[in-house]
């Protein structure tokens, strides 16, 4: 039925499907996930303004071992930045990008060989992406709880997949 090729509105089920009540749930299960993430693993956050992708990469941060004191903030305006930690952290934001011609200058190919990197708004230059990724669709549900539909694309994104679906 859904194409799993790049256009933004075709997607292909997801393979798991996790709830966050409140922020709180987000950040912890970002954490969770970064626990597990690897250098070259790469997760592509989608989903509208304010549906926690931030909030996420945070957890992701903490997961990582990235220092309480660090600030990891949107990386909106400075599109790229790094945090050490028990694994290199990378945070990306394609939000402000305009064109697939000022992927280059962002280094974040680099990036996917030296960190564990979290792209903001992956849904904009999907083929910026490495083939085995894990895609989180956040969704905002009415009641205000999101729903991160968990979409991976090879072997050790289903990994990921796995250990942030567990219960």
């Amino acid at each position: 039925m859904a194409d799993a090729g790049p256009e933004q509105n075709s997607r292909p089920s997801p393979s798991a499907t996790v709830r966050a009540n409140n922020a709180e749930d987000m950040r912890r299960l970002g954490v969770r996930l970064g626990q597990a993430m690897i250098v070259g693993d790469v997760v592509a956050l989608v989903g509208p303004l304010g549906a926690g992708k931030t909030t996420f990469a945070q957890g992701l941060a903490q997961g990582l071992g990235v220092a309480p004191h660090r600030h990891v903030a949107s990386p909106s305006f400075a599109l790229v930045n790094e945090h050490p930690g028990r694994t290199p952290f990378v945070h990306v934001d394609f939000y402000r990008l305009r064109t697939r011609a000022e992927l280059p200058e962002l280094g974040i190919e680099e990036a996917y060989d030296r960190a564990a990197t979290a792209i903001e708004w992956a849904d904009r230059f999907p083929d910026a992406l490495p083939a085995d990724h894990l895609r989180i669709t956040l969704v905002v549900q009415e009641s205000g709880c999101r729903r991160l539909d968990l979409q991976p694309t090879g072997p050790r994104s289903k990994a990921l997949a796995a250990a942030l679906a567990i219960t």
